[in-house]
C-alpha cells in the first residue's frame, strides 16, 4: 500500500511538473502587436504611418515573426530573467521600404531590446542604457 501510494504521488509530481509552462512564456506567449510609438530616450517621439505595417509575434516555442514596414522576419525570442527580454537574430527579408518608413530605426534597434512590460493591456519593449521604448498594442 505505501510502495502504490508513493509511486501514485510520485507519478502525480512528474505529470505536474510536465504541464507547467516553459518560463519564457510569462504572459507574452503567443501574443501579436502592433507599433504605436516609440518614445527615445532624448525626448525624441517617432509614431508609425500604419501600425498594422509594424508588427511582433511571440509564439509559445520560442520563435517571434516581425513586419518591419515592407519587410517581415522570424527569429527567436527567450526571458533571461523577470522581465528581462532577449531577441536572436531576426532573418529578415529586404525590399527597400518607402522614404519615411521606420523599418531602419527598428532593424538597428531590435538588437537592444532587453525588458518588457505589460501595462493597460500594452506591450512596452526597452532599450538598453535608456534608449527608449516601443509602446506595442494587442492586434485586433
Amino acid at each position: 500500500m505505501k510502495r502504490s501510494l508513493l509511486m501514485l504521488v510520485t507519478l502525480g509530481v512528474v505529470v505536474g511538473c510536465a504541464s507547467t509552462p516553459p518560463v519564457h512564456l510569462a504572459g507574452i506567449g503567443d501574443t501579436s502587436w502592433q507599433l504605436v510609438k516609440f518614445q527615445g530616450g532624448d525626448g525624441t517621439v517617432l509614431m508609425p504611418d500604419d501600425k498594422a505595417k509594424y508588427t511582433v509575434a511571440f509564439a509559445n516555442d520560442g520563435n517571434v515573426s516581425v513586419r518591419f514596414d515592407c519587410n517581415r522576419g522570424r527569429g527567436a525570442w527567450i526571458l533571461t530573467g523577470p522581465s528581462q527580454l532577449r531577441f536572436g537574430p531576426i532573418a529578415l527579408t529586404r525590399a527597400v521600404c518607402p522614404p519615411g518608413s521606420l523599418h531602419d530605426h527598428l532593424v538597428k534597434q531590435w538588437p537592444f531590446v532587453r525588458s518588457y512590460t505589460v501595462n493597460g493591456g500594452h506591450l512596452f519593449l526597452s532599450l538598453m542604457a535608456d534608449g527608449g521604448n516601443y509602446e506595442f498594442e494587442p492586434m485586433r
